[in-house]
């Protein structure tokens, strides 16, 4: 099969590799449509241990069954790969299982690839009227579902005000769960002007900075620089919520002080469970989170040129899509 491989700090190569052979209770899907996460730019800049080279990156999937039960079946993929046995997954925050694994990181290859092997309970069935793009889109938008809900608990009910700095396509699907999950207002920061343009194409207040004047109930970092962080601590009003969901930088920019006088909460989010990703599909086959066209698709072949227009800054869509078949 055709594959994108990361073969070290900015060296993408398309190459043949062998066919993924499913284990016990595995598929192999035939991947239609992969997008370009945050984590494999770091991983392509050699910035995640993690993600070592040689490697085929890529974990936000939607495709066609080929083997086993649901032969067929047109399908997005949950990466998450988790044991079910242990107390984390039980209380179903399988998210934290210690034995998770996740396409793109060893043992299990990612998806810039023509197939992947994956167990067949990662997987939920699409109707034939969403299309696979869209699909492959509730990866990403589940870890701003999954976000959302947190700090809507935290709260005690939806937030009535909610500041998502970082308008890419995780604080993009955040703004979008929280408009779902009842959310009154909800405006994103995002500095880049082209990237700003297409957000407020879709109807999302959008501004540079944090205005002055009320503040928000709920900020959700979706980038994870201490600037940013230093902003969420600023912003949020007293007795709120901030919900760190991007690991750009691992330390810094946290107003502890202020925090602490102020009584705001501090939640750390990592991907999502089984119930927020089935959950996020449901509300995108339904149309609840928008049409979900603003994504850019490419071949695979284009996919290194990809990468170099994301770092150069060139791509104004939040989310460009791989076509592995092209």
């Amino acid at each position: 099969m055709k594959a994108l491989v990361s073969e070290g700090p900015r060296q993408l190569s398309v190459r043949e590799l062998p066919d993924p052979v499913p284990g016990p209770d595995e598929v192999v899907v035939r991947v239609e449509r992969v997008g370009i996460c945050g984590s494999d730019v770091h991983a392509y800049l050699g910035h995640d241990e993690r993600r070592p080279p040689p490697i085929v990156l890529g974990h936000e999937a939607a495709g066609i069954v080929e083997t086993g039960p649901g032969r067929g079946r047109r399908v997005t993929v949950n990466p998450l790969v988790t044991c079910g046995r242990c107390p984390a997954c039980r209380a179903g925050r399988d998210n934290l299982c210690p034995e998770r694994q996740i396409i793109s990181m060893p043992p299990r290859p990612g998806a810039f690839a023509e197939r992947i092997a994956i167990p067949a309970r990662n997987l939920v069935e699409v109707p034939d009227e969403v299309p696979l793009a869209r699909a492959a889109l509730t990866e990403p938008i589940a870890c701003g579902w999954h976000a959302v809900r947190l700090g809507h608990a935290a709260l005690g009910g939806p937030a009535p005000r909610v500041l998502v700095l970082g308008g890419g396509a995780i604080g993009l699907g955040a703004a979008l769960s929280a408009r779902a999950q009842g959310a009154d207002a909800v405006t994103v920061v995002e500095p880049n002007p082209a990237r700003a343009r297409t957000l407020r194409g879709l109807g999302l207040d959008v501004v540079e900075a944090p205005r002055a004047g009320t503040p928000p109930d709920m900020v959700i970092d979706a980038v994870g620089l201490a600037a940013t962080r230093a902003t969420a601590s600023a912003a949020v009003r007293a007795g709120g919520v901030i919900v760190h969901i991007g690991l750009a930088e691992a330390t810094g920019g946290l107003d502890i002080r202020r925090m602490t006088l102020a009584e705001i909460t501090f939640i750390g989010t990592y991907t999502y469970t089984m119930a927020d990703f089935r959950d996020t599909a449901a509300a995108i086959f339904s149309g609840r989170l928008g049409a979900l066209d603003w994504p850019e698709t490419r071949g695979l072949s284009e996919g290194p040129a990809a990468f170099a227009d994301i770092l150069a800054g060139k791509v104004a869509a939040p989310k460009i899509l791989l076509d592995p078949s092209a």
